[in-house]
């Protein structure tokens, strides 16, 4: 019997609650980002009348097309790379952005947010594991490159966003999110930084219950929520 996407969204909740309890937080400290690459509307659909409030894109060009698709009260969040010259895309649109991984992206950003008189959080992305083949400030920096964006006039930094490297155990993956919850009780330790929420984008579908419990406040699940997303021909070039 195929699962429906009430029946996914029901049980990712349900794993949300209990991962909560085992920490003694309350479920409502925790943001549902549905982590929507290159899924089909219908899905997305179900998802949002299941309950999903929040789709998180990696692409600027998809997430655009499929906003004009889809309810106008969805908020979307940005949480893949962005190009500076896509910024200006961003702003209008997009409620976060989890993936500001140089400081050039996060002043660009404020800067169109300022035109707008908007105002746009946004999240640090740290390299935890110092992969080559990822983005992100690295952590033993991030302190001294992050104190000039504390108080930008557009873009309002919330939080810190890592993809740790995979570990097959989620267990495993504990100690990276500790890392990242070490660094951001570290930044906002700091004086200029005493106004920040420190809130933690980390947990994906395979280990957001234990990122949950070392003080996730937003996960971005997409198995989980809406199935495997379909290949490409391009993703089956590429294994994935």
């Amino acid at each position: 019997m195929t699962e429906s996407a009430s029946d996914r969204f029901g049980a990712v909740m349900d794993r949300v609650t209990a991962a909560c309890e085992r920490s003694r937080r309350d479920p409502s400290q925790v943001t549902l980002i549905g982590a929507s690459k290159s899924q089909p509307l219908d899905r997305m659909q179900a998802a949002w009348d299941a309950g999903l409030a929040i789709f998180g894109e990696n692409r600027v060009q998809e997430a655009l097309v499929k906003m004009d698709q889809l309810p106008s009260a969805v908020e979307w969040h940005l949480i893949g790379p962005l190009q500076s010259n896509k910024a200006r895309k961003v702003v209008p649109r997009f409620a976060a952005v989890h993936s500001i991984d140089r400081t050039k992206i996060a002043l660009v950003l404020d800067g169109e947010a300022r035109k707008l008189g908007a105002r746009l959080q946004g999240f640090l992305e740290v390299n935890l594991g110092g992969e080559p083949t990822k983005h992100g400030f690295e952590a033993d920096a991030l302190i001294d490159r992050a104190g000039p964006l504390a108080d930008l006039e557009g873009l309002e930094i919330v939080g810190l966003m890592a993809i740790p490297p995979f570990e097959p155990e989620a267990e495993r993956m504990r100690g990276w999110f500790r890392k990242l919850r070490q660094l951001r009780d570290e930044l906002c330790s700091r004086a200029e930084w005493t106004r920040c929420p420190g809130y933690l984008s980390m947990g994906m579908s395979h280990d957001f219950e234990i990122a949950i419990e070392e003080g996730a406040t937003h996960i971005r699940v997409g198995t989980a929520l809406f199935g495997s997303r379909p290949q490409t021909g391009t993703d089956r070039q590429k294994g994935e």
